[in-house]
């Protein structure tokens, strides 16, 4: 596994199933593209307390790192970040009121705190609008979402960009690696799985 601090970019796709959603998690190649593999995450789907793992490989016998929530069932819980023993390595949480036209998650990591949101507030609201007309709700919306957080000076921390596919997938960057790349792919996989709660 690479060290917390040498990666800056990261490919996330979800892999299709029927009971759980899946997740590769990959450090980007050279071209651009999915590289070497990092982590596969696995969530329940439809689980009282939303915990998510992130395992070393298929065997999914050695847990990498997870994120979980503090609570049950609740549309402002925060989730925590944990290392392989239980160690925290940050949190974050979404905004619900900030999220009713532009989807907005704080996150917190060691030396970080920063505000992320949806980069356009056109596919914000168009993405809104899809959901609530009662024939389109059953098709998958046709939006790629693209969200930044940014720390108090506004310098960019992160960014997650869903790229045109079957399965969703996304380009994760890290700039400068100043964030461990096991908050980064935590935050991704999340803003994936939870986006709709």
């Amino acid at each position: 596994m690479h060290p917390p601090h040498a990666i800056e970019q990261l490919s996330v796709t979800q892999k299709i199933t029927m009971m759980v959603n899946r997740y590769e998690v990959r450090a980007s190649g050279p071209d651009g593209g999915p590289g070497q593999l990092l982590a596969l995450a696995q969530q329940k789907r439809a689980a009282f307390k939303e915990e998510v793992r992130f395992f070393s490989d298929e065997s999914r016998r050695e847990v990498l790192f997870s994120f979980k929530a503090r609570q049950r069932l609740d549309l402002g819980a925060t989730y925590d970040v944990l290392d392989h023993q239980g160690a925290p390595l940050g949190s974050f949480r979404k905004n619900f009121g900030a999220s009713l036209l532009r989807s907005t998650w704080h996150l917190e990591a060691q030396g970080i705190q920063a505000v992320g949101s949806e980069r356009s507030q056109g596919v914000a609201i168009a993405r809104r609008v899809w959901e609530i007309v009662p024939f389109l709700d059953a098709i998958p919306a046709p939006f790629l979402f693209h969200f930044d957080f940014r720390d108090a000076s506004g310098q960019l921390v992160l960014s997650s960009e869903r790229r045109p596919s079957l399965r969703d997938r996304y380009d994760v960057s890290i700039p400068g690696a100043r964030l461990d790349w096991r908050v980064a792919a935590a935050m991704a996989v999340a803003l994936d799985a939870l986006q709709s709660r």
